[in-house]
């Protein structure tokens, strides 16, 4: 596929643009200048492609859409707003859904963006978070879009988690229910009894928000074999559930309490130079 540089080719017209009225406008005003000739490019005839950048996109399937979107992130050529404005015009779900299993790990971040929170994406978001080799990131991104519809989702992570796919991403999104539900509470308050990744197990049951998590959260805060970063995250759970803990901690010893304290003390001397000056 031959790739047009739309981009490059409006970079070129805008330099000798700027040079010949070099003199007329201020940064601030070629601030507002350069999109709407940007805009106006987009309706400019091209002799290279014997139509406008708007005309060129519009006249593609979708399939030669989605293609050659595919093809100019995998190229590293400047993908020009005029596609993306054509692939959102025509529905991105339908034409981007084919990205999303890209091997290409940016051409799926560039989908998912471009869909964004689409429930015609939910199938396909889904199998992005039970595959074990999808990118991390990805998947990331993916529940990010999850925890804000947890309770709608609520039965089909179930599903995922007893079934043992996924499970991280789906505790995550269980800990975004709002409507109270035993089946939550349990597999949370499990996760966070197993003695696995503590402080993020502590912030789902924050986040989650039932109180009878309250008692399990403060006998772990006392087990004096805890790091610095897990006291934080269980100190923050406990305050969050509406409980407290005051007790002084030495963590003196502790390398992530050391790296904290010398930023502070860095960032502190950093602002009394800066007062001095």
């Amino acid at each position: 596929m031959k790739l047009i540089d739309f981009d490059g080719l409006f970079d070129e017209k805008l330099a000798q643009f700027m040079e010949e009225n070099k003199d007329k406008y201020t940064e601030k005003q070629w601030e507002d200048i350069i999109p709407k000739l940007y805009k106006k490019f987009g309706d400019t005839y091209v002799s290279r492609v014997k139509c406008t950048p708007k005309e060129y996109y519009a006249k593609m399937t979708d399939k030669e859409l989605s293609d050659t979107l595919r093809a100019h992130i995998r190229e590293d050529v400047p993908t020009p707003e005029f596609l993306c404005a054509e692939i959102e015009a025509r529905g991105e779900t339908k034409t981007l859904i084919p990205l999303l299993f890209d091997e290409d790990v940016c051409a799926v971040s560039y989908a998912i963006n471009l869909i964004g929170d689409n429930e015609q994406a939910y199938d396909a978001y889904f199998e992005i978070l039970t595959k074990e080799l999808a990118d991390e990131d990805v998947r990331s991104d993916v529940t990010d879009i999850f925890r804000l519809h947890a309770d709608e989702l609520k039965e089909r992570v179930l599903a995922y988690y007893n079934q043992g796919l996924g499970k991280e991403y789906m505790l995550e999104i269980l800990s975004r229910v709002k409507v109270r539900d035993e089946r939550v509470y349990e597999i949370l308050l499990a996760a966070f009894l197993s003695e696995e990744n503590t402080a993020v197990y502590a912030g789902y049951l924050a986040a989650y928000g039932d109180e009878r998590a309250l008692p399990h959260l403060l006998k772990k805060i006392e087990d004096r074999t805890i790091g610095f970063v897990e006291f934080q995250e269980l100190k923050y759970a406990v305050e969050a559930l509406g409980g407290e803990y005051d007790e002084p901690r030495d963590f003196s010893d502790d390398k992530d309490y050391v790296a904290v304290e010398a930023a502070a003390v860095r960032r502190a001397n950093a602002e009394d130079n800066g007062l001095k000056s």
